[in-house]
C-alpha cells in the first residue's frame, strides 16, 4: 500500500510542479499589469538669492484584457526669499500648481489598434489667470505605431471644458474683478510618441489640444518633451520641457508658460 502511494506521489509530482509554475507565472502577470512610477526634483539656492523649488509626480498604469487605465499627478512649488515692509526676510511663493489627468482606453478588438477613450483633467494654479481649469472628453483613438522601440498613439473626440477665472483686486491702472466661470464645448486632440533610443535612453513627446468650438472661448494647448536616462534598473534621470498656452487670459497674465525640470524617477 505504501509503495502504491509513493508511486502515485512520484507520478503526480511533475504535474504539481507545473501547476505551481503556472500559478507563479499568473501571479507575475497579474503584478505586471500595474506599473507605478514616482518622480522627485528639488532645488535649494543660497547666497545672493535664496529660493526653494520642489517638483513631484506620480504615474499609474494598469492593463487588463482590453482595458488600459492611466492616472498622472504632478505638483510644483517654488518659494523665493524677499523682504517684508519691516525689512524682515520672508519666503514668498512664486509658483504653486498641481494637476491630475485620468484616462481609460478600451480596445475595440483584442490585440487591435483601435480604441475608445474617456479622459478627465483638472488643474489648479495660484499664479495664472484661472483659479482652476477642468475638462472631460470621449472619443476614438488608434495605436499607429507599436513595436519594440517605438510607439505612437493619438485620439480625438468632443468634450467640455469648465474654467473658473480668478478674481483680481483693483490696482492703480485696473479695476477689481469678481471670480466667474466659463463653460465651453471643445474638440480634444491628443498624441503621445515614445522612442527607445537604446537600452538606457528613452524619448517622449506628448501633445494635447483642447480647441474651443466658439472663437471667443478659451482654448488650451499643452506640450511636454522629455528625455529619460536609466541609472539603475528602477532609478532614472529625467529632463523635461513643458509648454502650456491659453488663448484667452485676463489682463496682466501671459498666454504662454514654460517649465524646465530635472527629476529622479523611481519605477516599481
Amino acid at each position: 500500500m505504501k509503495s502504491k502511494i509513493a508511486i502515485a506521489a512520484l507520478l503526480l509530482s511533475p504535474l504539481s510542479g507545473q501547476y505551481a509554475l503556472a500559478e507563479d507565472e499568473a501571479e507575475v502577470e497579474e503584478k505586471s499589469a500595474l506599473t507605478v512610477s514616482a518622480e522627485l526634483g528639488f532645488l535649494y539656492k543660497t547666497g545672493n538669492t535664496k529660493s526653494g523649488d520642489i517638483k513631484v509626480g506620480i504615474n499609474l498604469k494598469h492593463e487588463k484584457d482590453q482595458w488600459l487605465n492611466m492616472l498622472a499627478f504632478n505638483a510644483l512649488a517654488k518659494k523665493l526669499e524677499t523682504e517684508d515692509e519691516n525689512g524682515k526676510d520672508v519666503y514668498e511663493s512664486t509658483d504653486n500648481k498641481w494637476d491630475i489627468l485620468g484616462q481609460s482606453n478600451y480596445s475595440l478588438e483584442e490585440g487591435g489598434k483601435n480604441y475608445l477613450y474617456g479622459s478627465a483633467f483638472y488643474q489648479q494654479n495660484k499664479f495664472n489667470s484661472f483659479a482652476y481649469q477642468t475638462s472631460a472628453s470621449l472619443g476614438w483613438g488608434r495605436h499607429w505605431i507599436d513595436n519594440e522601440t517605438s510607439s505612437f498613439f493619438a485620439d480625438i473626440g468632443p468634450g467640455v471644458k469648465y474654467d473658473v477665472i480668478r478674481a483680481e483686486p483693483a490696482t492703480a491702472t485696473t479695476i477689481a474683478t469678481e471670480e466667474y466661470s466659463e463653460t465651453a464645448a471643445i474638440l480634444q486632440v491628443q498624441a503621445l510618441y515614445t522612442n527607445k533610443i537604446n537600452d538606457f535612453v528613452e524619448f517622449k513627446q506628448y501633445f494635447v489640444a483642447k480647441q474651443a468650438v466658439e472663437s471667443d472661448k478659451n482654448s488650451y494647448y499643452r506640450s511636454e518633451t522629455s528625455l529619460t536616462t536609466k541609472l539603475i534598473d528602477s532609478l532614472q534621470f529625467k529632463f523635461s520641457f513643458l509648454v502650456e498656452h491659453d488663448t484667452e487670459v485676463e489682463t496682466g497674465f501671459e498666454n504662454t508658460n514654460t517649465e524646465t525640470s530635472v527629476t529622479l524617477v523611481y519605477s516599481f
